[in-house]
């Protein structure tokens, strides 16, 4: 009886798995992850995107949120464009004209870098390897261009004390930067302490930088915010083509009183400026406090910045860099040194990839609207701005 009992068991479950594998039903198992490596780069997704910056609070500038009004306000107002009025063409690239291009609408422009995962630039993508996303949903790409062009850059060196020791090496590293540039780049060089001093105007008479570079000398106070307001908005507000601040500090403001870590923050995120900071950290000098003055009876010892103050600037750094698309470099980290730094910085400002768009949705003035840039090759870097202010980037310019 046993015998039999168990003849029927085996029977009935072998019934069963033969009916579930006929039923094409769906048998809750979980799936195993990759364990070989083809199975984890089949696995992997075959594009690559920018990294989102998290998100902060914002105060908008009182300038930019009535300019954002303004511009809205003209476009309600503005008649249709005639015939004569230039349009750009979908298929447009900067090297298809050697005249200036303006397009007055809601064209939005992002500047794209893409990497392998030596650092080095990837050259001759297309614009069908791009994809680009404001607020999630795909936008059609009607501008995209790759050519090799000018740019011009604000050198901005903290001359304060905290750097006094380091101002040769600034003004070394600073040089050896301009002559790795293109004849055609413009620089201008401004140096800030309490005030901000505009040293030589944008030029690319390399013997006028090099003289203006060496003019720069420390003094009391860091205006670091001021500064760097300044570099915006009266430096590259009205600059048209490509355009950059590199900044050589170590991030500590000490006398700023007309802009803020905030406000500069917004100004930057809303202008079409990349900054790349050269960090330079002096605590462990700095932390005994800096002696200035040329005789014993006559020093004056400035009190060291403290360990909290240099952090908030290193983050100040590391933000200001992100939320415009640029990067941060430390001398002492950086592979083969400030030159290969300079070098990467050069390449990158001349050779980025362009993408430019019209959203589906334009927004309300002073609304941020998120970017994400997809690239169609895996295991790259995609490194973008991940967003705009609604009013504030409203036009094109190509040279």
């Amino acid at each position: 009886m046993k015998s039999i009992s168990l003849a029927v068991f085996v029977i009935i479950l072998f019934g069963a798995i033969f009916a579930g594998a006929q039923s094409g039903r769906k048998v809750d198992v979980q799936q195993a992850p990759p364990t070989t490596a083809a199975e984890v780069v089949s696995a992997a997704p075959e594009f690559s995107e920018s990294t989102p910056v998290p998100k902060r609070p914002r105060a908008f500038t009182p300038e930019a949120r009535q300019e954002a009004v303004s511009k809205s306000l003209k476009q309600k107002t503005s008649p249709a464009p005639t015939a004569s009025a230039p349009v750009a063409s979908p298929s447009l690239t900067p090297a298809d004209t050697d005249e200036v291009v303006k397009v007055d609408s809601n064209l939005i422009t992002v500047p794209v870098s893409v990497y392998d995962r030596n650092g080095l630039y990837i050259p001759n993508l297309q614009q069908k390897d791009f994809k680009i996303f404001e607020d999630g949903v795909e936008q059609p790409i009607k501008y995209f261009g790759s050519s090799d062009k000018p740019f011009t850059v604000v050198l901005l060196l903290d001359t304060s004390l905290s750097t006094a020791y380091r101002i040769e090496e600034i003004q070394d590293a600073a040089i050896a930067f301009v002559n790795l540039l293109e004849p055609q780049d413009q620089v201008a060089v401004v140096e800030f302490d309490g005030n901000t001093h505009t040293l030589c105007e944008a030029t690319n008479d390399r013997t006028r930088l090099n003289k203006a570079i060496r003019k720069a000398d420390f003094g009391y106070g860091t205006s670091l915010y001021d500064s760097v307001d300044y570099s915006l908005k009266k430096k590259l507000a009205q600059t048209t083509g490509r355009k950059a601040i590199v900044l050589f500090t170590d991030g500590v403001d000490t006398t700023s009183h007309k802009s803020s870590y905030d406000s500069t923050l917004d100004r930057a995120e809303e202008s079409e400026v990349l900054v790349f900071p050269i960090y330079y950290n002096t605590y462990e000098e700095n932390r005994r406090g800096i002696v200035a003055g040329g005789s014993t009876e006559d020093d004056v010892i400035v009190p060291a910045s403290t360990a909290a103050e240099y952090a908030v600037g290193k983050k100040y750094l590391d933000e200001l860099a992100a939320y415009t698309g640029g990067r941060v470099f430390r001398p002492e980290a950086s592979p083969g040194g400030l030159t290969a730094a300079f070098e990467g910085i050069a390449e990158e400002l001349r050779r980025q990839y362009n993408i430019g768009y019209s959203p589906d949705e334009i927004g309300k003035p002073g609304q941020r609207k998120t970017i994400k840039v997809r690239v169609d090759r895996p295991n790259i870097v995609v490194r973008a701005r991940d967003g705009y202010i609604v009013g504030i980037q409203s036009k094109i310019t190509v040279k």
